[in-house]
């Protein structure tokens, strides 16, 4: 496969250095994708770029994944509007592992393979090098001039930023291009990937190999556009915040939420970035969801790829069981297969009541109608009860007197009471 036709029908290639396809298609090729371990997960904003790394690998090229653990540290002002928080170094091995962990579902490791993947962490190279050191090899080889026209930097010092450009920032794309520099060196690495926003660092990075070891020495970049919504407002985010791939963070029914709901448009544009689908699988799924767009066949298909690909085929399962105790029939059975962080994902935003242990126990009607506010009235309850229109924990009510004890409480704290088709309650005990 040729990796730069490969993006380019993705959609994933923005901008590409001149002789770069020439270098792909003439040998095996090592690259490498930087990620900041700014947290212990990463979300789906990264995925991306790690997409890049995953079709690298599979035209049988060399990814590398730097994690960057001195220049994460410092903080790249690329699309940033006020520094970033310095984090530790225990903090960022931390990350660090977590990351790698999160990046094995996508790439192979196998040291057997001519093109394995590998992991690296630029503080390993930089803990030791001193500032006069680094004055001295690095700094001399890169005007102020050259570092000064950097767009990443102009936003900066044009007053997009209210408290200016910090010396500690300004040094970044020097840092980046180090890393380059010596993955060049010690790993023959040609190529650097990264998002559009990086151009400025990557390209920095290509000069300093130039300048320091000669102009015999080629360094390539290439860089994926940043992924937006239709409506031109910024992926990955949701009114809660980031769509995390730790399932602690964000459950993987919310993630498989996340790409079901994405809108017609972003969802072809999605499943060829998000997916190792091939481009006839795509255009039969395209015309298939074109004839009839309401069964969200890109949607779903685009969920159960990626979640399966991040969270495993069983979590994936779980989600689509999640699914349909709102949308679909179910029993107590999926009800009871669902954690407890899964459960109020499935019903956040429902109604919600708090009551005691104690008042659990007794009639559900007392509780339904008069400790909580599910029903209006016990008449009501027991006229719905009549008509098969109440269910608690997704099993049907069919005695207006039925006696609830704590035993009825899923994972000992929950009751999930049904009113009619679409009405939903939880009731809380404590």
């Amino acid at each position: 496969m040729n990796f730069v036709e490969e993006l380019t029908w993705r959609g994933m290639l923005a901008q590409i250095m001149p002789g770069t396809e020439e270098l792909l298609q003439k040998e095996m090729v090592t690259a490498y994708l930087g990620i900041d371990p700014t947290a212990d997960s990463l979300h789906i904003g990264h995925l991306c770029g790690i997409m890049m790394l995953r079709h690298l690998q599979r035209c049988g090229h060399k990814p590398i994944i730097l994690v960057g653990g001195a220049t994460g540290m410092i903080g790249d002002p690329s699309g940033k509007s006020q520094e970033r928080n310095l984090l530790d170094t225990e903090t960022l091995y931390h990350n660090q592992e977590c990351i790698k962990q999160q990046v094995a579902k996508f790439l192979d490791f196998d040291e057997s393979l001519p093109n394995a993947a590998e992991m690296a962490n630029n503080y390993d190279w930089m803990k030791d090098f001193t500032f006069l050191d680094f004055a001295r090899e690095v700094g001399k080889h890169i005007t102020v001039n050259y570092m000064m026209a950097k767009d990443s930097v102009q936003k900066r010092l044009n007053g997009e930023a209210r408290d200016g450009l910090s010396f500690t920032e300004f040094t970044y794309q020097l840092l980046q291009g180090y890393d380059f520099l010596h993955l060049y060196k010690t790993k023959n690495c040609k190529l650097q990937l990264g998002g559009n926003d990086q151009w400025g660092n990557i390209t920095t990075g290509t000069e300093l190999i130039r300048r320091t070891l000669g102009i015999e020495n080629t360094a390539y970049a290439l860089t994926c556009p940043l992924i937006t919504k239709a409506d031109g407002k910024k992926f990955g985010k949701t009114e809660s915040g980031n769509v995390w791939l730790d399932p602690k963070r964000t459950t993987p029914y919310k993630f498989y939420q996340f790409w079901l709901n994405v809108s017609d448009d972003d969802a072809e544009r999605y499943i060829k970035i998000f997916t190792s689908l091939t481009r006839e699988e795509i255009e039969a799924l395209v015309a298939e969801h074109q004839t009839d767009p309401g069964r969200r066949i890109l949607q779903k298909r685009l969920g159960e790829e990626v979640t399966v690909m991040v969270h495993g085929k069983e979590q994936y399962d779980l989600a689509i069981e999640a699914s349909n105790l709102l949308f679909g029939k179910s029993t107590k059975e999926n009800l009871l297969k669902l954690d407890e962080e899964t459960l109020l994902s499935v019903f956040d935003g429902v109604p919600t009541f708090e009551v005691s242990k104690d008042d659990i126990n007794g009639k559900a009607v007392d509780l339904l109608a008069e400790k909580t506010a599910c029903f209006p009235s016990k008449s009501e309850y027991r006229k719905l009860v009549k008509g098969g229109g109440v269910s608690i924990n997704k099993e049907k009510v069919t005695d207006a007197e039925l006696n609830l004890t704590a035993d009825d409480l899923l994972d000992g704290k929950y009751l999930l009471i049904q009113r009619g088709k679409k009405n939903y309650f939880l009731i809380i005990a404590k």
